[in-house]
């Protein structure tokens, strides 16, 4: 489904640049769970916003390539890109809160992302999160880190995108979440031709949740490993 072939991702800074990643090779099938485990600062948001050029290109130069379904994303003019994130290829960023617009609703939202009402609401009492009508008045700062984490991973996922890709998804939860969290991602890629890559620094969870699992060492990305 994605195949991903960077040779190098470089940090550009005052007329220098300088490698943050290289030799990052691997391909994401569907109907599977893929992890990237990295600590903080070793590149792996960075590497999720490359796939389809979301990192701020004044600060990282991408060498490479990187084919969906058969298309070169690096080739692609910026209104397919922004209908590929619309359609096929969906983010959940760590900062959630600040994903959001703050002068809009989670109402404004909910009435102009969410085609199926009935499973929005199975969605929310699944997540333990309020009804849509109480959440609709609440604006992203009135929302706590973890209401704001499993609003973003319902709006996302609820596209029913062939890819979903989530930064450190486990940031804002509590045990609780997290096993619901487990549970619903092996639900989301049994069905469909979907596909999860999740990068993270959250070892338990990412054995729980993997079907193969690669990390971030000396600046690359080592080869996807089966989750035995």
């Amino acid at each position: 489904m994605l195949k991903a072939e960077i040779q190098k991702i470089l940090i550009v800074s005052n007329n220098q640049e300088n490698i943050l990643l290289k030799d990052v090779f691997f391909e994401l099938m569907q109907n599977r769970i893929y992890t990237i485990l990295g600590e903080n600062g070793s590149g792996k948001s960075t590497l999720i916003k490359s796939l389809t050029l979301l990192a701020d290109k004044k600060e990282f130069k991408v060498e490479g390539k990187i084919i969906f379904n058969d298309k070169n994303l690096f080739e692609l003019t910026e209104d397919e890109l922004i209908l590929l994130r619309k359609k096929n290829i969906r983010y959940v960023f760590q900062d959630c809160i600040n994903s959001f617009d703050p002068l809009k609703s989670i109402g404004y939202y909910f009435d102009n992302l969410v085609e199926d009402d009935s499973k929005l609401n199975s969605m929310l009492e699944y997540f333990n999160l309020p009804a849509r009508k109480e959440l609709s008045k609440l604006y992203p700062y009135e929302l706590s880190g973890g209401m704001a984490q499993r609003i973003a991973i319902i709006l996302a996922s609820i596209a029913n995108p062939q890819l979903l890709i989530l930064d450190e998804p486990t940031s804002a939860a509590d045990t609780a979440i997290i096993n619901l969290f487990i549970h619903f991602l092996k639900e989301f890629v049994s069905e469909g031709k979907r596909t999860v890559l999740v990068v993270t620094q959250d070892l338990l969870f990412a054995k729980k949740v993997s079907d193969e699992i690669a990390s971030i060492e000396n600046n690359s990305l080592t080869a996807f490993q089966l989750n035995n």
